[in-house]
């Protein structure tokens, strides 16, 4: 891969059903439901990855490797289903553009609403609709449908999105959705700040059976929000491993080395913002299995604030309560009420302590690395769902 390429990262996103998972097997060649709980229940439950870099050749837009290099994408496949919503927006965290995929036999459904406001919570301008399962509906019904989408997104932040209309299934123009990625503009990038890197997954790599001697260590898949790690840095990761104490949860930060760095397939000796990496560390594998370090946040060592348990946010509410059939005004936020709050990839619930004007203040359950400046969703629990509320800035 050429190390000077323009990177993006992108999330895919849409109801369930919708055909998120299979298009995005078109655009890269990858499966990325790879859990067996996920390929048992059918649906997208931790965050996959997938990257392609895409090349052109005269008027052509392909992964297959023919004429110039142009792009290099990571993607990052995003749960449809109502009750992962927390996940999704853990997805929206670390991605700088989003593929909003909508059925057009079925249309604009309420998670779709919930995933497009989400998008506008954190921020995310770079956006492209597709118009998936167009082989299954008449010219007029497709129409039909794409004034729909039109309309869904007029005066928002897709308003001029492109609306591509496509056949995951039967890998009609999935060249185009190619051509509008490598369109999108690359947001600036902080390579001067100290590092700030988002666990998404963890994993233990190792087959059952290595040798010892040939044993690789933890491995941390996310992306860097900024500044540079490189192999041989010492890290710490917070708020690292949860010990219970006499009944009481504590967590305990983990101190390693970066052992090797990884874009895809390639190995690179040093990241910057940009695509999702992984990360071997010197940790026991032990500790980074089954993604659980996921939510922790990693810079070198002696860079992150304390852990907290708990936050003062500025909030912004909704007027509507989003993914559910009908309309529901959202109430404000009352004091010893519990909210579920998303930063960055962590995901916690806290109880309400003080409300000042729009600032709230809560004690939270599982503690965060709470950094200054960044947005925070949040969800309320309706009728057994946690549904997006709004969104908060932490001060």
């Amino acid at each position: 891969m050429d190390k000077n390429l323009p990177e993006l990262n992108v999330e895919v996103v849409g109801h369930i059903d919708h055909g998120k998972t299979t298009l995005l097997s078109r655009l890269t060649g990858k499966f990325t439901d790879t859990h067996s709980e996920e390929l048992k229940r059918g649906i997208t439950i931790k965050l996959g990855y997938a990257d392609i870099t895409i090349f052109k050749d005269k008027e052509n837009f392909n992964t297959e490797g023919k004429g110039k290099p142009i792009r290099y994408v990571s993607f990052i496949d995003a749960p449809g289903h109502e009750m992962l919503m927390a996940t999704m927006l853990s997805g929206t965290s670390i991605v700088d553009a989003a593929i909003i995929v909508i059925a057009a036999n079925e249309g604009i459904k309420p998670q779709t609403r919930e995933h497009f406001i989400a998008l506008q919570a954190k921020k995310i301008k770079n956006i492209i609709i597709v118009q998936n399962k167009i082989d299954l509906v008449t010219k007029e019904q497709a129409l039909k449908n794409y004034k729909e989408i039109k309309e869904f997104v007029k005066g928002t932040i897709a308003e001029n999105a492109p609306i591509i209309p496509v056949s995951a299934q039967q890998g009609i123009n999935i060249e185009k959705i190619l051509e509008e990625l490598c369109k999108l503009e690359i947001p600036e990038r902080d390579t001067t700040s100290k590092p700030i890197f988002l666990i998404a997954r963890s994993f233990d790599i190792n087959k059952p059976g290595t040798e010892i001697k040939n044993l690789k260590g933890g491995v941390l898949g996310g992306i860097l929000k900024k500044g540079k790690l490189k192999v041989g840095d010492e890290i710490e990761i917070k708020p690292g491993l949860n010990i219970e104490k006499a009944h009481q949860k504590e967590y305990q930060t983990l101190t390693t080395k970066i052992l090797s760095l990884h874009k895809g397939k390639n190995s690179v000796k040093e990241i910057v913002p940009g695509a999702s990496i992984s990360i071997e560390t010197e940790l026991d594998p032990f500790l980074t299995k089954t993604d659980s370090l996921t939510g922790c946040i990693v810079s070198t060592k002696g860079n992150l604030p304390e852990i907290t348990n708990n936050i003062k946010i500025r909030i912004e509410l909704f007027k509507e309560v989003l993914g559910i059939e009908g309309h529901k005004s959202v109430e404000p936020i009352k004091t010893k009420e519990m909210l579920m709050l998303n930063a960055n990839t962590t995901i916690t619930v806290g109880i309400v302590e003080k409300i000042k004007d729009n600032e709230i203040e809560l004690s939270l359950n599982i503690p965060i690395v709470a950094l200054e400046g960044d947005n925070v969703g949040i969800a309320r629990n309706i009728n057994n769902h946690w549904r997006l509320i709004g969104w908060g800035k932490i001060l």
